[in-house]
């Protein structure tokens, strides 16, 4: 087989011969460029497997490449050179479809490693791989899926935004799984999960003999991702000293293990998710603002079910198919009905729970009764005049909450489990309907 053809792009006599000598040394053929009108001309004449171009070129922008070859040639990978530190080019390469991005000055290391990803990324698009974690045809869900395909294809950080219960892991995993790191490790992490004295060493790992407990060698969740996909959950619960440590492990792409010597490259591909409003943590100084442009360079917004309520029927039959339900019991159309009027403060999760339990509690057709949904209080007066239907249904939520908060004493974990919600779910709802 001839060796896969990369064209270089730009107009520093010196680093082009440094960027070729790398690439033959690894076995590529290489073509030149110093415009961005030859290299266009050089793309149109020829495929190439991969494309990286400097961001500054004596006719105009890298960008107009990465655009240029989105449109087409869309199968072949772009990576930009960026001046050092330049976050902003970065981004806008990366959101104009930049496979990923090298900075000056350029480390050969970090070089290497990108090349030998992007030559993992087939000459054709992938098989299509099963979407029905994402069920439904509402407007909402086909804008989902139509941004999955398309951030699948780059190395763009992703932030994922959501309710509780929306399916923000199920979108990362098929970003992972469309990706060309499909094959690779998929990493997910609760980032409010862990103590805050073991952070540091569940992310980056740690040497033999670094603490107490450290009896041998063991990776982090950076090295247990390396070639694949690191999914941070819950990335705004984050205490700060970690979002500078994480902040340098994205910009450097390289690790150090407590009690090492030295740092490490890592190849991952991260994907964060909060149901927290990441702008708004950053604006009240809970979240660094340079670590939220490295996450936040796509974002993917989840709806609630509630904004989506014609595809309840696919996905009671993708849950009744995926769980085995219906075998002795099936839905009346009255069960249905009301499964359609429900407000899912659980989103996806509570549809998955209400069915679980109905149908592992009853026999023959279950009615509305059988579903034991939560009572849904209508608050006082009509929302006729002026009063727009979000300020209606934060009015009808925030009557709900502060009902079952009285009835359990100000005991913020029976109110939760009341309302048939997570305890973080009730602290999200408190503090977006500012109750104290």
């Amino acid at each position: 087989m001839a060796a896969p053809t990369v064209l270089i792009v730009d107009d520093e006599p010196d680093l082009l011969d440094l960027v070729e000598l790398t690439l033959v040394r690894m076995g590529l053929d290489v073509e030149r460029a110093k415009t961005v009108a030859e290299a266009k001309a050089r793309l149109q004449a020829r495929h190439f497997e991969l494309c990286l171009t400097d961001m500054r070129l004596p006719d105009g922008e890298g960008l107009e490449i990465v655009r240029h070859v989105a449109e087409t040639s869309p199968t072949t990978p772009v990576a930009v050179i960026t001046a050092f530190g330049s976050a902003d080019n970065a981004v806008a390469a990366l959101k104009a479809g930049a496979f990923d991005y090298v900075s000056k000055p350029v480390s050969l290391e970090q070089l290497r490693a990108l090349v030998r990803t992007a030559l993992k990324t087939p000459d054709v698009e992938p098989a299509p791989e099963s979407t029905q974690g994402l069920v439904g045809e509402s407007p909402a869900m086909r804008q989902v899926r139509g941004l999955v395909e398309k951030v699948a294809r780059s190395q763009a950080p992703v932030f994922i935004h959501g309710e509780t219960g929306t399916g923000k892991e199920v979108a990362a995993r098929l970003i992972h799984g469309k990706s060309h790191r499909a094959g690779k490790p998929f990493v997910a992490v609760n980032c409010g999960a862990i103590p805050e004295n073991l952070m540091e060493s569940e992310f980056f790992g740690y040497r033999k003999g670094a603490f107490t407990g450290a009896e041998a060698d063991r990776d982090g969740f950076f090295q247990a991702a390396d070639g694949g996909t690191l999914f941070l959950d819950e990335v705004a619960d984050l205490p700060m000293a970690m979002q500078v440590k994480l902040l340098r492990a994205i910009q450097e792409k390289r690790v150090r293990r407590v009690g090492g010597p030295q740092e490490e490259t890592v190849d991952v591909r991260l994907i964060s998710a909060s149901h927290q409003d990441l702008a708004r943590a950053v604006e009240a100084g809970r979240f660094r603002h340079d670590l939220f442009y490295r996450l936040n360079v796509i974002e993917l917004k989840m709806p609630p079910l509630r904004e989506r309520r014609e595809d309840i029927p696919a996905l009671v039959d993708h849950i009744m198919t995926r769980y085995g339900l219906g075998q002795a019991a099936r839905l009346s159309e009255a069960a249905m009905a009301a499964l359609m009027t429900y407000s899912y403060p659980g989103n996806v999760r509570e549809l998955e729970n209400i069915l679980e339990r109905a149908f592992a509690l009853s026999e023959g057709e279950l009615g509305p009764a059988d579903l034991n949904l939560a009572p849904e209080p209508v608050p006082s007066g009509d929302r006729s005049g002026q009063q727009s239907l979000q300020d209606y249904l934060d009015a009808v939520e925030r009557q709900a909450v502060l009902a079952a908060l009285e009835q359990n004493g100000g005991n913020k974990t029976a109110a939760a489990k009341q309302l048939g919600v997570t305890f973080r779910s009730l602290r999200y709802r408190l503090e977006r309907l500012g109750i104290d």
